[in-house]
């Protein structure tokens, strides 16, 4: 029983230390983490914000921008249009600024420190949101869908990126009858690899 009660407090700790490293970076080691995932993660990046379609004209938030990859990515395509991100990770902001000084001094990009359940935008704020490999980090996912539904205009276009490998997993129905009661429709997957995005309209 003892031997069983250290086992599971190891995992925790464990798991702890990995969450302070990439689920919500913290400290020294969550830069290290956010400096691992700005090159590990620059494929799906790419893959995801290919899913999504951006125009030039478009405004797009990312959900859990990390490093800010993604961010740089989107502020190209969206040439005339603006695109914002939120994360939680004071680390991961400071990151992102540095990677994206030039698009925030012109007016072009906006980083929040806040969480997906209480996004600080006005109602139908943006064309397309996308989270990549957050969702499952989120304090509540039903909340924080029907929050990403209220910012989205009608017709927008929600992009949640996964991996076949994550650590944590939600199942596809779980996710699926979330986005519903959230308010989503046409909902769709595609899959590259490991890679798997679900996509879902307002």
């Amino acid at each position: 029983m003892a031997q069983g009660v250290e086992q599971s407090q190891k995992k925790g700790l464990i798991g702890q230390f990995v969450f302070n490293i990439f689920g919500r970076p913290k400290g020294p080691l969550g830069r290290i983490g956010g400096w691992f995932m700005a090159r590990s993660n620059m494929k799906m990046d790419e893959w995801v914000i290919a899913r999504l379609g951006v125009r030039p004209a478009d405004h797009v938030l990312e959900i859990g921008f990390g490093p800010g990859v993604a961010i740089e990515l989107l502020s190209q395509r969206a040439v005339n249009g603006f695109v914002a991100g939120v994360d939680y990770s004071e680390e991961m902001i400071e990151m992102a600024e540095e990677r994206n000084q030039e698009a925030i001094a012109a007016g072009k990009v906006e980083l929040y420190r806040a969480k997906v359940e209480a996004l600080p935008f006005e109602d139908g704020r943006f064309d397309k949101v996308l989270a990549i490999k957050s969702l499952a980090v989120w304090d509540d996912p039903a909340a924080g869908l029907k929050e990403i539904a209220r910012i989205l205009k009608p017709g927008g276009l929600v992009a949640l990126g996964f991996t076949t490998n994550a650590r944590k997993q939600i199942s596809q129905d779980e996710i699926d009858a979330t986005l519903e009661t959230a308010g989503f429709k046409h909902l769709r997957r595609e899959k590259h690899g490991s890679h798997i995005c679900l996509l879902a309209e307002t």
